[in-house]
């Protein structure tokens, strides 16, 4: 079991460390760049790729994203109310509790605990986390800055949506992609998952922590409540196997470094905030074998 622990979070482990130590040692590093190729090329092929050759129900895969729909709806309306009671700003501190990093952290755990049919599941619920983000994120943190229109506009401009589409279509009706199509989607997809954790380490290297008591607070609350909301959500949708597995695992990431982003783009406490998704990765690194343990 030891041996397989390490087989999981290993290669995660060191290419976020390939990132962080490239970050610290001064190298330049193009964020902006490496984040549009792996949301407009690599995670798009890797969609198709992967969909195309797994075996997934559709109906399985349906509930899966169904599940991190209600536990992100779910986190959003308990933190809803956490907040207001203790009288702190919608916009900075929700995101954070809804928003997992089951992108850059979930993928690859999910395609090294789970293989293919895993990552199938999980880019299910990323997609979901992703929707979200660009509809409810933007407008939670932009103060009502745009109509939904534009924000309805901003998600039909991701490629990943019709990357979905075309991967369901495939799904459904049994379709094998012409060779020449398969080798080149799998070939752009497979730069997905390595840039995005080693952009996570980049990003890691450059967030500072602050706010000690509140951080770890948040951090704890997401991750945990997380699970313990994937749980509840399982016995209530009679999630077994693979597809349970996939839900707790994703509901249980820290936050997202696109929360990050957001509260810089909005002037939402960054600093905060980049506490928030410092020390959330750090719990998270330290629990996720003991998660695992209980999953495989």
């Amino acid at each position: 079991m030891l041996s397989e622990l390490i087989a999981i979070l290993a290669p995660i482990i060191i290419c976020t460390g390939c990132g962080f130590i490239w970050a610290k040692s001064g190298s330049e590093f193009p964020t902006e760049f490496v984040s549009r190729i792996v949301m407009n090329v690599g995670t798009p092929c890797l969609i198709i790729g992967v969909m195309a050759k797994v075996q997934v129900d559709i109906d399985i895969m349906g509930e899966v994203a169904l599940a991190t729909a209600i536990v992100m709806t779910s986190m959003g309306l308990i933190g809803w109310v956490w907040l207001r009671a203790l009288k702190l700003p919608i916009g900075t501190y929700l995101p954070p509790l809804i928003f997992p990093n089951n992108g850059n952290m979930g993928l690859p755990l999910c395609l090294f605990a789970f293989g293919q049919t895993g990552l199938a599941l999980a880019l299910g619920s990323f997609m979901v986390m992703l929707i979200a983000t660009f509809t409810v994120g933007l407008l939670l943190v932009s103060d009502g800055e745009g109509s939904w229109l534009k924000r309805l506009q901003s998600v039909a401009k991701q490629p990943v949506i019709y990357a979905m589409l075309i991967a369901v279509s495939l799904l459904v009706t049994h379709t094998q992609l012409p060779r020449w199509i398969a080798n080149t989607v799998d070939l752009l997809g497979g730069i997905a998952i390595p840039l995005m954790t080693i952009a996570l380490g980049v990003s890691l290297a450059t967030l500072k922590i602050q706010f000690w008591r509140r951080s770890i607070a948040f951090s704890i609350a997401r991750i945990f409540g997380g699970l313990l909301l994937g749980y509840m959500v399982c016995l209530l949708l009679a999630l077994t196997g693979v597809s349970r597995s996939v839900v707790l695992l994703q509901a249980a990431m820290p936050i997202a470094v696109f929360n990050y982003l957001l509260a810089l783009r909005y002037q939402r406490e960054p600093e905060e905030v980049a506490a928030m998704v410092l020390v959330s990765t750090l719990i998270a690194f330290v629990g996720l074998p003991f998660l695992l343990l209980g999953l495989l």
